[in-house]
């Protein structure tokens, strides 16, 4: 489906190699691969606005996790215990997250708890702390990575994916997400047969503020 969806998961030595744990990054041991990714980001994109920076490096961040959740369970009806996760945050797509092999996965009605609560909660106070981003800026990017993930996983299952009723699932799973309290009011998503989902966010992830930037498919400003 793409290098979003792409998670490594064989036996190794993830420090050795550089990874920390999502859960030291998030507690603080870790902090610095934070606030390396968002100046790496801002270098990337020729930006010195930290600001921008942070907000973008958030949002790459909750589509990966998004992607490698919402993935297999629309398509199995479970997924990777991703409470796990490592995370180098000097690599790209899709060489970034390593889930070492764990326990047995987790029930798709679980995606909540796994992702939203149990990555994207600490995430956002983090990218918060190191940036002075707003939260309610980051929450919209979380909504809205959750949103674009939905728009890929659906037009392949409808389409060279041939599992429609994966897309259906997808769906459903994610209108659920988007009712929870934390990404309720971050935007509006759109769902009509089998087109393409549509959302529109209530807020502005900077990036017109990117040189040659432009506004976002479902920006507020447009």
């Amino acid at each position: 489906m793409g290098p979003f969806f792409t998670l490594r998961t064989e036996p190794g030595e993830p420090r050795a190699e550089g990874f920390v744990p999502l859960a030291e990054v998030y507690a603080g041991p870790a902090r610095e691969a934070l606030t390396g990714r968002v100046a790496e980001v801002g270098r990337r994109l020729g930006t010195d606005e930290r600001r921008v920076a942070a907000s973008l490096a958030h949002q790459g961040l909750a589509a990966r996790l998004w992607s490698v959740a919402l993935g297999p369970a629309a398509l199995t009806g479970q997924l990777p215990d991703v409470a796990g996760l490592w995370w180098h945050p000097e690599r790209a797509v899709p060489d970034e997250l390593w889930l070492p092999p764990a326990g047995e996965g987790l029930p798709a009605d679980r995606l909540g708890e796994a992702v939203l609560h149990g990555h994207l909660v600490p995430l956002t106070e983090a990218v918060c702390a190191v940036s002075g981003v707003s939260a309610g800026l980051l929450w919209g990017n979380a909504a809205s990575a959750l949103a674009g993930t939905l728009r890929v996983l659906h037009s392949w299952c409808l389409g060279e994916g041939g599992r429609p009723e994966a897309a259906s699932r997808a769906a459903a799973l994610v209108a659920a997400l988007l009712a929870d309290p934390l990404l309720r009011d971050a935007g509006t998503l759109g769902l009509s047969g089998p087109a393409a989902p549509a959302y529109m966010r209530r807020s502005c992830c900077l990036y017109y503020r990117v040189p040659g930037g432009g506004l976002c498919g479902d920006c507020v400003l447009r």
